[in-house]
């Protein structure tokens, strides 16, 4: 048995779940539309061009979970999924899963987009083992901090690396599967690198370094 690490935005999914989440909020009208549209799109170019601060992001990203209430919250993300997710899930991301699964993989999403959006897009998916980004949450309500270390970066490598000890798993024979250079430091971890859809500086760097490169689309 060896981990199987997936990304979400842009690798099992054609799109990004933090970017079309905000676009929902705008289209329902939840948010100010031109305001929160333009900002989104802002980190959105920050992030392919690997200059994002998340901190900044994320006080950004997660100000809606904390100026509405949970009930809300939980019906518009029903909404939002049967809109904006179930269309861009990839067939050719869960024919890999399921390779994946009758190998006897453990299987892990692994993403900077919060639990609150990600965890029904795991479940979806039929993964049970989820490292997200964790909105802090107290007395029934989101308050817009965060909890712990965001799932970015390198700190996605602190968080996998959290999550191995508590199980008493190692990284031998491990995928991970992304299509951003943001992945980098956990792509240098495993034992098998793959690109999927990369974007300019990961495909160059998977030539370079002879990884492979999937096209699930």
């Amino acid at each position: 048995m060896a981990l199987a690490l997936f990304d979400l935005d842009n690798t099992l999914l054609d799109g990004d779940s933090d970017y079309l989440w905000g676009c929902f909020l705008a289209e329902r009208g939840i948010v100010d539309g031109e305001f929160y549209e333009s900002e989104n799109q802002r980190f959105y170019d920050q992030y392919l061009a690997g200059c994002m601060d998340i901190h900044e992001f994320l006080r950004f990203q997660l100000k809606p979970l904390a100026d509405n209430d949970l009930q809300h919250l939980e019906r518009w993300r029903e909404e939002f999924l049967a809109s904006k997710i179930e269309p861009v899930m990839l067939d050719k991301a869960r024919d890999l899963i399921e390779e994946h699964r009758e190998r006897g993989d453990e299987l892990v999403i692994i993403t900077a987009t919060n639990r609150f959006i990600t965890e029904p897009i795991a479940a979806s998916f039929g993964i049970d083992n989820l490292l997200a980004t964790e909105p802090e949450f107290r007395d029934g309500r989101f308050t817009g901090n965060v909890s712990g270390v965001p799932c970015f970066r390198n700190g996605k490598v602190e968080r996998l690396r959290q999550w191995l000890q508590q199980r008493d798993i190692s990284l031998d024979g491990s995928w991970f599967y992304s299509d951003s250079h943001n992945d980098l430091p956990l792509l240098e971890q495993v034992d098998n690198p793959v690109a999927v859809h990369p974007d300019d500086k990961l495909h160059a760097i998977a030539r370079a370094r002879d990884w492979p490169v999937l096209d699930l689309r």
